[in-house]
């Protein structure tokens, strides 16, 4: 039986210019609202969020997949549990 996780993502949020810890809390409720294994994409601002939002999420029980440098912001993958 395969997994039916995917690899690209079931949605997007950009919170490019939201500042801390708001970023975080936005992408929490979005997870909290999300399908359990679906994966979200969330852009991020270089500094303090890149810094805080992975961090504070994994503290949360949330997978990081993947973080990536988009040169002007950050594209952030994370999954919701199953």
């Amino acid at each position: 039986m395969t997994s039916a996780i995917s690899a690209s993502p079931d949605d997007r949020l950009d919170l490019r210019g939201t500042p801390c810890p708001i970023n975080f809390v936005r992408t929490k409720l979005r997870l909290e609202k999300m399908a359990p294994g679906t994966l979200l994409e969330v852009w991020l601002d270089a500094g303090e969020p890149v810094e805080q939002v992975p961090d504070s999420l994994t503290m949360e029980g949330y997978v990081v997949e993947r973080l990536e440098d988009c040169s002007d912001y950050f594209t952030l993958h994370v999954r919701r549990p199953v």
